[in-house]
């Protein structure tokens, strides 16, 4: 099955073909028209710009990536759509193209959570991995533990409360005075002071939530973690924008990123024993940095379970992982029509 993937939700527009089937698991193209340069502009996604943007490059997106596969819509089975969650605005993108060209050309609609999607770039990763498994997805809105039990049906045993994993690091980061996206960054500042030995510098609270579930909140870290850049900044007679002396932006970023990553392995651990999970998939932007993939990796080994995670290429936002969870989708008959919308939040879109 050939299946055409469009992603929109936030500042990437992207397309990609995979070539699906019990057996096979082949990207033929995968395309990103990504936004970064214009939102680090203005220090973060602006919504109405972003949405914008892809309203312009959609089109030539996915026209590169059949060009890239070597295919004409003629050898499309499907075409799957990211509709939830994400900004509206982009989504709406999106989901528009996608129904056109599907009534223009015949082809089975499918829409695509999002956070569906993170998780099913695990699949492309690893041919062998087979629901059910555990799939926690880091990401700039979502920092959540799901129960897989099929490729299609997801139930959330724990979650944050409040602000994502990604977001505080994006926040943090911006504050610190570091180049947008943060993340990145973020990771690199992290690694020079655990080299230097700063990664205790600083005791902030953990996002582990501090009762029986498997949930996280990131609002108080962030918060504590803005408050002592502040009084550092006021301690050294420095504007508020003022460059920290570099001993003491590597102490913040490696003890906020420790902090962060022990406080995500906890609950995993715990839910890894209480729940008796085999099977574990780490996805989603977050999953791209170094620190976490280390730390999620010493838990699956310490409990000796199975662990797979993308490819740094796959774990951003991208088209592939949409067009991968599309075949499970069509597999299960889920199909959309022309009346298809596009929902900012998962409750909105009766996320199952």
């Amino acid at each position: 099955m050939r299946i055409l993937g469009i992603e929109s939700s936030c500042d990437e527009t992207a397309a990609s073909v995979l070539e699906m089937s019990e057996d096979t698991r082949r990207i033929l193209s995968n395309v990103v028209a990504s936004q970064v340069d214009t939102h680090a502009l203005y220090g973060g996604v602006v919504p109405e710009i972003a949405s914008r943007a892809h309203i312009e490059a959609v089109s030539g997106v996915v026209e590169n990536a059949l060009q890239e596969a070597g295919v004409t819509m003629a050898d499309i089975d499907a075409i799957g759509v990211t509709n939830a969650p994400g900004l509206i605005g982009s989504l709406l993108v999106g989901v528009s193209f996608a129904k056109g060209l599907a009534f223009a050309h015949g082809k089975p609609l499918v829409a695509v959570n999002h956070i569906k999607g993170h998780a099913a770039a695990a699949y492309l990763a690893n041919p062998e991995l087979h629901a059910p498994f555990c799939a926690l997805v880091v990401s700039g809105g979502h920092t959540s533990l799901y129960d897989v039990q099929n490729p299609t049906s997801y139930v959330e045993i724990g979650g944050t409360r409040d602000d994502a994993a990604g977001e505080a690091f994006d926040k943090v980061g911006r504050v610190m005075g570091l180049p947008y996206p943060g993340g990145a960054a973020m990771d690199r500042l992290a690694q020079a002071g655990f080299d230097h030995g700063h990664g205790d510098m600083f005791k902030f609270p953990s996002p582990a939530v501090n009762d029986d579930s498997y949930d996280y909140s990131f609002s108080g870290l962030k918060t504590a973690v803005i408050n002592q850049i502040h009084t550092t900044r006021q301690r050294l007679s420095l504007p508020d924008d003022g460059a920290l002396p570099e001993d003491i932006r590597e102490g913040i970023a490696a003890s906020f990123t420790r902090v962060v990553v022990d406080g995500i392995c906890a609950k995993l651990r715990r839910a890894i024993r209480e729940r008796h999970i085999q099977e574990l998939v780490l996805a989603g932007g977050v999953a791209a940095n170094s620190h976490l993939r280390r730390g999620i990796a010493a838990v699956a080994q310490e409990c000796g379970i199975r662990l797979t995670v993308p490819p740094l290429s796959l774990c951003g936002d991208n088209a592939a992982m949409i067009a991968a969870q599309t075949y499970f989708e069509v597999i299960a008959g889920k199909f959309a029509d022309t009346f298809l919308n596009a929902y900012a939040s998962d409750e909105q879109a009766a996320f199952v």
